[in-house]
C-alpha cells in the first residue's frame, strides 16, 4: 500500500533521513523502531506532508504523494496522530471530532457515535474542551479524530508516550481491534513490547536509513541486532 523509495528529508539544510526505503503492506501493522533522533518521526511527517521530501518517492497504491499538502494526503486516505497529539484545546471533544469528519468521504463508516462506542471514556466528555482531558483521553481523542477521516492507513507516532500502564493497555487493545478490522497501521514506538505485540513486520531505523527488517519474533531472537540498533 505504502512505499518509500530512497527518501531524503529533514529540517532546513539539515538532513535527518538519508535514502530511507520502506514498504508497508495493506492490512498489516508495521512498526518503525530505533533510538531517539534517528528519523522515525521525521519519516511520518514527510509521509503526511508536514515536511517536503528532498529526494526520493512516496507512493500510495502506486500514486505519488510526496510533497503534497497534508490535507491532500489526508483526503487520499492517510491519517496521522502526532506524538504531541495536537487536539484543539479550545474546542470540545465533539467539535474536535466534527472538524475531522469534514475530511471524510460521503457515507463514512466512522461516525461520532462509533468513536464514542470505540472509546467509551470520551462519551462523558463530549462537551469538555480538549485542554480539560487527561493525557490518555487526549490520545483517545487524537486517534478517534484520525479515524473520523475514514483512513485507509493510520500513522501513529509514540501513542504510549507519557501514559499510565492501564491506559497503555487500553490503547493496545483498541489498536488490536483496528488491526483485526484490517486497517493498515504504521507505528512509531519506543515501547518494544507494545510494538512487538501489535506488529506483523518491524523495520529498524538507524542513521536515517532502514537497517533491518523482519518480524517481532526474529528481532527478539537476534540479540546482536536488538542491542546494536535499540540498546542504550
Amino acid at each position: 500500500m505504502l512505499e518509500l523509495n530512497a527518501i531524503q528529508s529533514g529540517y532546513g539544510e539539515t538532513r535527518v533521513i538519508h535514502g530511507l526505503d520502506l514498504t508497508v503492506r495493506e492490512g498489516t501493522v508495521h512498526a518503525l523502531l530505533g533510538r531517539n533522533g534517528v528519523g522515525k518521526s521525521t519519516t511520518l511527517k514527510t509521509i503526511i506532508g508536514h515536511l517536503r521530501p528532498m529526494a526520493g518517492k512516496i507512493l500510495l497504491d502506486g500514486a505519488s504523494i510526496g510533497g503534497k499538502a497534508p490535507h491532500q494526503v489526508s483526503r487520499m486516505g492517510v491519517a496521522y496522530v502526532p506524538e504531541t497529539r495536537d487536539v484543539f484545546g479550545a474546542l470540545s471533544v465533539k467539535e474536535n471530532l466534527e472538524l475531522a469528519g469534514r475530511l471524510a468521504p460521503a457515507n463514512p463508516s466512522w461516525t461520532i457515535e462509533r468513536v464514542i462506542d470505540f472509546f467509551p471514556n470520551l462519551g462523558n466528555r463530549m462537551s469538555n474542551g480538549g485542554h480539560e482531558l487527561s493525557g490518555g483521553e487526549q490520545q483517545m481523542l487524537a486517534i478517534g479524530r484520525a479515524l473520523m477521516t475514514e483512513p485507509r492507513i493510520l500513522l501513529l507516532d509514540e501513542p504510549t508516550e507519557g501514559l499510565a500502564p492501564i491506559i497503555i493497555q487500553q490503547i493496545f487493545s483498541k489498536l488490536k481491534d483496528l488491526k483485526a478490522e484490517g486497517l493498515t497501521i504504521l507505528l512509531v514506538e519506543q515501547n518494544f513490547n507494545f510494538a512487538a505485540g501489535l506488529a506483523d513486520e518491524i523495520s529498524l531505523v538507524g542513521r536515517g536509513q532502514c537497517v533491518w527488517h523482519g518480524t517481532a519474533a526474529e528481532l527478539a531472537a537476534d540479540s546482536d541486532t536488538h542491542q546494536k540498533w535499540l540498546g542504550v
